[in-house]
């Protein structure tokens, strides 16, 4: 006798890819190490501004700083944009016009095309020539930063770092802390070994952080701060 499937529609996958906080569909799905439970990116920042437990199950997820248990799944988010017609191109869309909002016109600014976390940065040179990959984030979303060098460091004079010719950069969201530093590097022409720290609001930034997750939970938090988002770089300081 031959198996009669059952068509499956999408609502009966809703309870697997909805947000608990928002309700609507997961965007940039991520999750909570210490429960797994799985929210809105922006909807769990958002949440963990106020507490530091879970909104579903009420475990205590960090005494001090939740955000360092967030995890995002790629994997469901392909799921979800598979599941869900036309919801990949209504973010996508969304997103372009947030940052196009926000998109300042400054004289002078320089455009950063970096390459993937691995690779070296893409960026243009002073004679505007850039890698043969620099353009590897051209379709995502742009931010505009500038990046500030912190004098009096506590370093010694022959250690320190020389402000940037240009200080406005234009990149990817998606661009790392990591890549920042290669740019920085190469741009003031340090050595590989090297050491600088970026910094925002104060706080040392991790390298795998990107410019859009630093934006949203860091910056954008504050209030008076105003569009470009500033970055500040020093040499790295041995506590040691």
């Amino acid at each position: 006798m031959a198996a009669t499937g059952r068509k499956h529609l999408v609502k009966d996958f809703n309870h697997f890819i909805t947000c608990y906080l928002c309700r609507g569909y997961l965007i940039k799905p991520t999750t909570v190490t210490e429960c797994l439970h799985t929210f809105c990116k922006s909807c769990i920042v958002q949440h963990f501004e106020e507490s530091n437990d879970c909104p579903k199950c009420g475990i205590q997820v960090h005494e001090t700083n939740p955000l360092e248990m967030l995890r995002l799944d790629n994997t469901l988010e392909e799921i979800i944009f598979k599941l869900v017609p036309g919801l990949r191109e209504k973010e996508e869309q969304q997103e372009l016009e947030f940052w196009k909002k926000n998109q300042p016109k400054e004289n002078g600014q320089e455009s950063l095309r970096c390459l993937a976390d691995g690779g070296a940065a893409g960026g243009a040179d002073d004679d505007g020539e850039g890698g043969e990959d620099g353009d590897y984030h051209r379709s995502d979303p742009q931010i505009a930063i500038c990046l500030d060098c912190l004098h009096n460091a506590g370093q010694s004079g022959e250690s320190s770092v020389t402000d940037l010719m240009k200080r406005f950069i234009r990149c990817s969201s998606r661009v790392t802390v990591g890549t920042i530093k290669k740019f920085l590097s190469l741009k003031l022409k340090l050595p590989s070994s090297y050491e600088l720290d970026v910094l925002c609001n104060g706080e040392i930034m991790g390298r795998d952080h990107t410019l859009e997750f630093i934006y949203m939970t860091r910056w954008r938090l504050h209030g008076e701060n105003t569009y470009p988002m500033v970055l500040e770089y020093r040499p790295r300081i041995d506590f040691g």
